[in-house]
């Protein structure tokens, strides 16, 4: 794997380049609120990759919570319809990816593009898409990412990653695309003293979590192997079902969720659009079929669906990872304090009898 070393000066003036012929979305703390989001980039000086994790998931740009796909306008006279397609491409740079949502978007990308059907509309979305994400150098209070195996730093999927080092930024390159970006500009190679300094600052970051990220302790492996073979206790799901709000919040903001729904509406001028809207299996309906049969109405087996869509052997083969990126979005959103961290908790309480 190449690697260079820059300056933040260097950082900056890519992105002003990259400004020239890309969308650049990057990680900005809103001044009022302080709140950090994901969003595109006015100008470079609005990128900071010192800021925390962002409030809502990087998804939010190539799998919208809601859009519109198609129009159509069926004419009753000649009995013939016309359509249009509402999604385009548009090519992005995703700059300063903290490396769960980067995991969250290889999720996804194994899900709509790696199985036997591709979905033309997310793939619209990502073709022209560079991933440049971003070392953490110490966890944030609700992260547990070393317990999911994506972060403190990358190892796959990006295009460039960046580490802040003593004396610059660590480039490192996962991509031809990378690669030509870098021979392009003819980067100063880094030494091999900043690749054991990379090493070390990813050893300090793991080790800072018992300090550091103190919202969460969701040790994984155990409760991964309960929920795959159906040893949870009935009564614990219905514990963890009485608690659910039914609002879908942690679907909406998890990395990695990707149900969606098709509805049509009529708009004004007599057209119809075609929305693509996210889905929750929170929510009643979410499971209901034709004639109203719903296998899954109790709210119990709705929760029991979503944790074993984060953390059984068989989704984890299916996406190569856990389905859980460890990123404490649902611990932030949920008014029912069942994200996936408490959940793991009151299982690996019934595994130890209370003890935890």
């Amino acid at each position: 794997m190449s690697m260079y070393l820059l300056s933040a000066h260097d950082i900056s003036a890519l992105v002003t380049e990259l400004q020239a012929s890309y969308d650049v979305y990057g990680p900005q703390v809103e001044p009022q609120t302080k709140q950090v989001f994901f969003d595109q980039l006015a100008s470079a000086e609005a990128l900071d990759l010192a800021a925390p994790i962002p409030s809502m998931p990087v998804k939010e740009i190539l799998f919208p919570q809601m859009e519109r796909i198609l129009k159509y306008k069926y004419d009753a006279q000649s009995q013939s319809v016309e359509l249009s397609k509402q999604y385009f491409e548009r090519p992005k740079v995703l700059f300063g990816l903290r490396p769960c949502d980067l995991s969250g978007i290889l999720v996804l990308d194994r899900f709509f593009l790696g199985q036997e059907f591709v979905d033309d509309v997310y793939l619209t979305h990502r073709r022209q898409c560079l991933l440049i994400s971003n070392t953490c150098l110490h966890p944030f209070p609700q992260c547990f990412c070393v317990c999911t195996h994506s972060g403190p730093d990358a190892d796959e999927g990006f295009d460039l990653d960046l580490t802040q080092l003593k004396d610059g930024i660590l480039v490192r390159v996962g991509s031809e695309k990378g690669q030509a970006l870098a021979d392009a500009h003819q980067w100063p190679v880094a030494s091999a003293a900043h690749a054991a300094e990379f090493k070390a600052v990813v050893e300090r970051s793991i080790d800072l979590f018992p300090e550091l990220a103190t919202d969460n302790k969701a040790w994984v492996a155990k409760v991964m192997n309960r929920i795959t073979t159906g040893f949870v206790k009935p009564e614990t799901w219905e514990y963890i079902g009485d608690q659910c709000f039914e609002c879908g919040a942690c679907s909406f903001v998890c990395p990695t969720c990707s149900c969606f729904n098709i509805e049509d509406s009529a708009t004004a001028c007599g057209e119809c659009e075609r929305l693509r809207m996210r889905d929750s299996c929170s929510f009643e309906g979410y499971a209901r079929m034709a004639g109203d049969h719903n296998p899954r109405q109790p709210v119990e087996d709705r929760r029991n669906k979503r944790f074993f869509c984060k953390l059984s052997y068989p989704q984890s083969k299916k996406y190569l990872r856990p389905g859980c990126v460890g990123c404490g979005r649902c611990q932030w959103v949920c008014p029912g304090d069942i994200g996936l961290p408490n959940v793991v908790q009151y299982i690996r309480r019934e595994i130890t009898g209370g003890q935890n």
